[in-house]
């Protein structure tokens, strides 16, 4: 038994349980160049909880209710805390399965 799958707009991965198969729709997530660059000057700390959230977005989405001062910024705009004095804000367009980080960095020069 053989599954296509055709998508330009998402990313699916097929799980398969005897002959039964599961399609789970995956999040694309981007990053700014802003982002980049913020991740970068991040501490080891905050990096790797970065790293976890991307991870996170890409998985579950958009709303990450369980993360430390997650909030909505507006609309589709959402932030979280990755520690007390770091930030990450991203943004997902209503309907679509593409979320683009746009910041990384200090909570004293987020965008919100």
């Amino acid at each position: 038994m053989s599954i296509e799958i055709e998508s330009k707009n998402q990313i699916d991965t097929v799980i398969k349980f005897g002959n039964i198969c599961l399609l789970e729709m995956m999040f694309k997530v981007l990053e700014k160049k802003k982002a980049l660059k913020g991740a970068i000057e991040l501490p080891s700390i905050e990096k790797g909880k970065y790293a976890t959230l991307l991870r996170e977005l890409e998985v579950s989405g958009p709303i990450r209710k369980n993360w430390p001062n997650f909030s909505s910024l507006g609309k589709n705009k959402y932030h979280c805390h990755l520690s007390y004095s770091w930030v990450a804000c991203w943004e997902n367009v209503k309907g679509s399965i593409v979320i683009e980080v746009y910041y990384v960095g200090s909570r004293e020069n987020a965008p919100y």
